[in-house]
């Protein structure tokens, strides 16, 4: 199988590029997210590869980011979502923001994207939202209010976790004071606002 590919970037297009290997081309198809990040035509270039192979065919489907590649396969496992669909949604919805849809059940964020209907969706989340790891689950808790989020908001979720506290009730118990967030305040405080409240 091939992992990866590493060599000239001989031509793009947003939605596929062709790779210049050692004289070969070899065409890969991309998301949008990882588009943005392609240097220009003619420049080294290494993306990750998944390689899909079936009876008709064999294509190859490009990624930057282990992030991008994991989430590409974790929606092919879903029945009635094949290549084509999956790369749809990653290029529909940044990798962070799509996990965090699906963590949460946003099904009309999910069927916001092309392709994919509200059954599609709903399917989708049924599948998937139980596979996201705990801390997968915090990052996606922490990162919904904002691009980035605050890791202060998962670090005194885990600190409430670690305290006995199940992962939904430490959510929702953090939830409720994230708005009194101040920059001043430290994970100790937001446990103790969460714990009095």
């Amino acid at each position: 199988m091939i992992t990866f590919l590493e060599g000239l970037l001989d031509h793009k297009q947003p939605a596929r590029i062709v790779m210049n290997i050692g004289g070969v081309g070899y065409e890969v198809f991309i998301p949008l997210c990882s588009y943005d990040r392609l240097p220009p035509e003619g420049d080294t270039c290494r993306i990750l590869i998944y390689h899909h192979i079936t009876d008709a065919s064999q294509k190859l489907f490009g990624f930057f980011t282990d992030e991008e590649r994991e989430m590409f396969t974790r929606l092919l496992t879903i029945s009635g979502v094949g290549p084509k669909l999956a790369i749809s949604a990653l290029s529909g919805l940044p990798v962070r923001e799509l996990k965090t849809a699906l963590i949460n059940g946003d099904v009309k964020r999910i069927s916001s994207i092309s392709g994919i209907g509200k059954k599609t969706a709903e399917r989708i989340i049924v599948e998937l939202r139980d596979k996201f790891t705990k801390g997968e689950q915090l990052d996606a808790f922490s990162g919904g209010e904002g691009e980035l989020g605050d890791p202060r908001l998962r670090d005194a979720a885990l600190a409430l976790g670690a305290l006995g506290y199940t992962l939904d009730a430490a959510q929702k118990m953090i939830k409720s004071v994230s708005l009194k967030l101040t920059p001043e305040m430290t994970v100790e405080d937001l446990i103790r606002l969460a714990l009095t409240k």
